[in-house]
């Protein structure tokens, strides 16, 4: 069966993924240096393997945490394996899962600083330059610009994976349009 071979996987994936989320940083930009150079195609995917191990690690436990009287039903009624993953393990491991994207764009975002010491450009270069230069004006304008970045994409991670059944009674100011924009920053 499919789950068997999820759960084999999963046993396999957790020791890496230990061992990736207890990796300083500054290890990951030895090798990906050595592999790719200095630039920004480095500080992409140097990003990206700091940040991973969360969104994995996340998404297994929404999975595994759905109740089993819900995959028997969705069995019972005849469910195949995709439309049981698809239309219900899924959608109830949402909340999880996002959980696991927020702490993901978290842990990118902590790595733009460090990212920025192979010739990274943005918001981490500006902290860097700022720190370098002991100019405290330049490096608080990207520290408060990252700080800005991850409370926003903290509050649109949240509302996304609010359970819909928790929403209770909406608001004209949480749909259409409107809700598009407010709706991150309204509990």
């Amino acid at each position: 069966r499919w789950e068997s071979g999820w759960r084999a996987a999963a046993k396999i994936v957790r020791p890496l993924l230990d061992a990736m989320q207890t990796t300083p940083a500054f290890v990951y930009l030895v090798p990906i240096v050595m592999l790719f150079g200095i630039g920004n195609v480095p500080g992409v995917v140097v990003t990206i393997i700091f940040a991973l191990p969360p969104i994995i690690r996340l998404t297994i436990l929404g999975i595994n945490q759905v109740p089993a009287d819900l995959i028997e039903a969705s069995r019972s009624f005849g469910a195949s394996p995709r439309q049981m993953l698809f239309k219900v393990q899924l959608p109830l491991a949402m909340p999880t899962i996002m959980a696991g994207v927020n702490q993901t764009l978290m842990l990118a975002l902590s790595m733009v600083v460090i990212a920025s010491m192979i010739a990274v450009g943005g918001l981490g270069q500006m902290v860097l330059r700022g720190i370098g230069r002991l100019d405290m004006g330049l490096a608080t304008v990207g520290g408060v610009g990252i700080v800005i970045l991850a409370i926003i994409l903290d509050r649109l991670t949240q509302a996304v994976g609010r359970d819909s059944r928790s929403r209770g009674n909406r608001r004209w100011y949480t749909t259409g349009p409107v809700g598009l924009i407010t709706r991150p920053f309204v509990k």
